[in-house]
């Protein structure tokens, strides 16, 4: 493996699909700044509907994934945490507020903590904002924003982002430049990203953590229009594929389970970019995936 450790968006980088297939080398570690330790790009998250142990947790961390994104259940990643089965300093841990106003997120926050037996949250990201009024009110003087900046001067948290699907207001709370990071999707199949956000976060310096590499899964199936004898590629080719963006700073896999963890976590002992037939595949693949697999917001 590499040990190579890039900013996370590195000056002057190209973010064009021939750039990309060419790029070299293909960084495994990213600094995103605020305190955060140095994290492999290869992160993990938990949702509500997916299943990891504590020991699960453990052993991802402990063969390399130090990137932990908490989706706020008392699930494998708190329970792994509260009952020290990882060395805290070791990983950065991320998790997504709901709360918008003041009062509610300074209560949300503790209880996070609490419930993650820890003193500091490394990131916290604003779930799923998805209009500019959302955005306004956690900005404003009695938002959420504040108690996570007085947060951040305390050294309980270390950078603030924003999660959302909307790729344009993204972008303007990028150039507002009150955010550290931003969490957006990005595959295959939707790569708008490429245009409307990437270019901005790259300008202005801002980490960005991408999610839903495998759309659920699509990327992986076969579509009814599929050339003959074509083979989808695996959970880890989809992963490469968004690592391959210079300004991805992680991706995040979402397993349900200790085999599909297993399956994924091959990518970190075959730690390469895509070569450009490879990658060319797999966007063509993704353009089936976007036309056949339901609705693409």
């Amino acid at each position: 493996m590499m040990s190579s450790r890039p900013r996370a968006t590195p000056a002057g980088t190209k973010t064009s699909l021939q750039s990309t297939q060419k790029l070299k080398p293909f960084p495994l570690f990213v600094e995103l700044g605020g305190g955060c330790p140095p994290v492999v790009r290869l992160g993990l998250a938990t949702r509500g509907n997916t299943h990891l142990a504590a020991e699960d947790v453990a052993h991802a961390v402990e063969r390399g994934v130090n990137y932990l994104n908490w989706c706020g259940y008392d699930d494998g990643i708190a329970k792994a945490l509260r009952g020290k089965l990882i060395r805290r300093k070791r990983v950065a841990v991320a998790m997504q507020l709901d709360s918008q106003d003041a009062c509610s997120a300074a209560t949300e926050l503790e209880e996070a903590l609490r419930l993650l037996g820890t003193d500091r949250i490394d990131v916290v990201t604003f779930y799923y904002v998805e209009s500019k009024s959302e955005w306004k009110r956690i900005a404003s003087h009695d938002g959420a924003l504040q108690v996570l900046e007085a947060e951040k001067q305390k050294g309980r948290v270390g950078l603030v982002g924003l999660t959302t699907h909307q790729r344009k207001l993204a972008a303007q709370c990028a150039e507002e430049k009150k955010l550290d990071l931003l969490m957006v999707r990005y595959n295959a199949a939707h790569r708008g990203a490429e245009q409307d956000v990437f270019p901005v976060t790259e300008r202005v310096g801002t980490p960005v953590v991408v999610y839903t590499a495998q759309r659920w899964g699509a990327m992986t199936r076969p579509t009814r229009d599929d050339p003959p004898e074509f083979t989808p590629p695996a959970a880890t080719d989809w992963y490469r594929f968004a690592l391959a963006n210079p300004v991805v700073s992680v991706v995040l896999m979402a397993p349900n389970g200790r085999q599909e963890l297993e399956e994924d976590l091959k990518l970190l002992d075959d730690w390469r970019a895509p070569t450009p037939a490879e990658f060319e595949a797999m966007a063509k693949h993704g353009l089936r995936v976007r036309k056949n697999a339901g609705r693409f917001p």
